[in-house]
């Protein structure tokens, strides 16, 4: 137990390649495909009881990271193998983890051709993905953030509908794009490092910020605007964040279902991760200063998505465009640099993975039958259809943000944390982070029109296409794949109090380094009455 508890991210990290190291193997050697997936899936169910450890672990100061571990890997350029989980990346992995074996037994009828190869890729996706949370040493996270395109790419371009090669490679250019930029940033830290280290460089995160912090390293003016630049676009790409979106829609439509429900729940995380982690640690100043650029995109890309995603005639492309909407209200609590409103961005982070997740799979389900997803083609199913009908329209008001499920405690938390905001500032009698939070509400109203109307369309009123009349409802495989997230949209709506309080202290160093940067607050007091200041 204890080379486990040592080791737990490397494990994490390595027990899916060398599985589907494995896979490969098995299909060199026995030339039989019927036992893959449950390989497959008993060594993601493994990895994330594995990862349950994580919740043993304790930091040695407010913020700090657990399981951390670093030895030297390429000396020669001084890139070391450094990672550790904090309370901004300890839910993320969990996330990774949980979905995995969902999505693999997702795939359980859907995928006939080629499974060595998309098993093989499941689980090369899933060490990417973790390594991307856990790593704290710039280069190493670089080549994880790439290393989960190529699986991706061919889950897309291989196993993905009508028009996936577009979409594959749409998804690839526009990522791989941002990556490019990333690396060249990358570099530029290297060397500035070194030129207040004695001309030895270092891709370390934790070295750099703390050079940082100490004064040693200062970045400055058009420069550190650059370098900003650079790592914020990239990530922005991944969100996605408008008008760089464009990618999801068409790659979510053209995915399997395993794919889109990774990339909902999962990669659209690394962006958002990315800018919390390193644009707003490394770059508190031109955080604070280019704050009102994504505060706009945001809110441009809640009300954008909703409207989008309202005209859809294809049900799988409006929960994509959701996404969109979704991502936004995640930007704009991370932006507004308020305890209250990043602790919402990142708890909508893990709402939106679950809640968007279970509707891909729910889409996938139907589809499955009926091998069109047109929302004209349905109509009436609740009839034949009943338990799916009442599992979708609860995952739909997840979705929307209804009381007492998980949706509903981010947004609210979000929107709280920007009216709270200052980072707008007040021209005259009017407070700009109070329009910014009427604006996103209005994405809340909008997404109840886009997700109800498409319910009604879909599962209401009469069964009149004949195709429909022989639906079967839901298998108890099915029923076992939904089960779990149904659960956590109630437990996260009704008792969200764990899930921060994990994450707190690492979200509240996270803003106190822009804060203290900037010399300024971001959240205003809550005015106390006299008596009771008095008391």
């Amino acid at each position: 137990m204890d080379f486990i508890t040592e080791n737990l991210l490397t494990i994490l990290i390595l027990l899916p390649a060398f599985g589907a190291i494995a896979l490969v193997g098995h299909q060199m050697f026995w030339k039989q495909e019927g036992q893959l997936k449950w390989i497959t899936f008993g060594l993601t169910l493994v990895n994330f009881l594995i990862s349950l450890l994580l919740f043993t672990g304790e930091t040695t100061s407010p913020g700090g990271f657990m399981f951390e571990k670093n030895i030297p890997w390429i000396k020669a350029i001084n890139t070391n193998y450094h990672i550790g989980v904090d309370g901004l990346s300890f839910w993320l992995v969990i996330l990774t983890t949980f979905i995995m074996p969902i999505s693999v037994v997702s795939t359980w009828h859907a995928v006939e051709k080629r499974q060595t190869a998309f098993y093989a890729f499941l689980l090369l996706l899933e060490s990417a993905m973790i390594g991307v949370f856990v790593s704290l040493d710039l280069l190493v996270f670089y080549l994880f953030f790439e290393a989960s395109l190529v699986p991706m790419f061919f889950l897309i371009g291989v196993w993905g509908g009508e028009n996936r090669i577009y979409s594959a490679v749409k998804f690839f250019i526009f990522t791989a794009f941002g990556s490019l930029l990333m690396l060249v940033a990358i570099i530029a830290l290297y060397y500035m490092y070194a030129g207040v280290n004695g001309g030895v460089g270092s891709f370390d995160f934790v070295a750099i910020l703390n050079a940082m912090k100490s004064g040693n390293l200062l970045i400055a003016g058009q420069g550190a605007s650059l370098l900003f630049w650079a790592f914020a676009i990239a990530f922005s790409i991944k969100v996605p964040l408008f008008p760089v979106h464009t990618w999801l829609p068409d790659a979510h439509t053209d995915a399997p279902t395993a794919g889109s429900v990774i990339l909902a729940a999962v990669l659209l995380k690394m962006g958002t991760y990315g800018l919390m982690r390193f644009n707003f640690a490394l770059f508190p100043d031109q955080s604070r200063e280019f704050a009102y650029i994504f505060i706009v995109l945001a809110i441009v890309g809640i009300i954008y998505g909703a409207l989008v995603a309202m005209v859809q005639p294809d049900v799988k492309r409006l929960v994509a465009y959701s996404s969109v909407a979704h991502m936004g209200f995640v930007i704009l609590g991370m932006f507004s640099f308020t305890e209250t409103g990043m602790q919402g961005a990142l708890y909508q982070m893990l709402n939106h993975g679950v809640s968007t997740g279970a509707l891909f799979l729910l889409v996938g389900f139907i589809y499955e039958r009926r091998h069109t997803r047109q929302i004209t083609d349905f109509g009436g199913i609740a009839n034949v259809m009943p338990l799916y009908a009442t599992i979708f329209v609860i995952t739909t008001m997840s979705s929307i943000g209804l009381p007492l499920l998980n949706g509903f405690v981010g947004e609210f938390l979000i929107m709280v944390g920007m009216w709270k905001s200052t980072v707008l500032g007040i021209t005259g009698s009017t407070n700009w982070n109070y329009i910014a939070t009427m604006l996103a509400g209005t994405g809340v109203i909008f997404a109840a029109v886009y997700m109800l109307w498409m319910v009604q369309r879909v599962f209401f009123g009469k069964l009149t296409n004949p195709k429909n009349k022989t639906l079967k409802d839901l298998s108890w495989r099915e029923i076992g794949l939904i089960l779990p997230l149904m659960i956590l949209m109630v437990y996260m709506g009704v008792h969200p109090a764990p899930f921060l309080k994990r994450s707190r202290e690492s979200v509240v160093a996270i803003q106190e380094r822009v804060v203290h940067q900037t010399g300024g607050t971001y959240e205003r007091a809550e005015k106390k009455p006299a008596e009771l200041e008095h008391r």
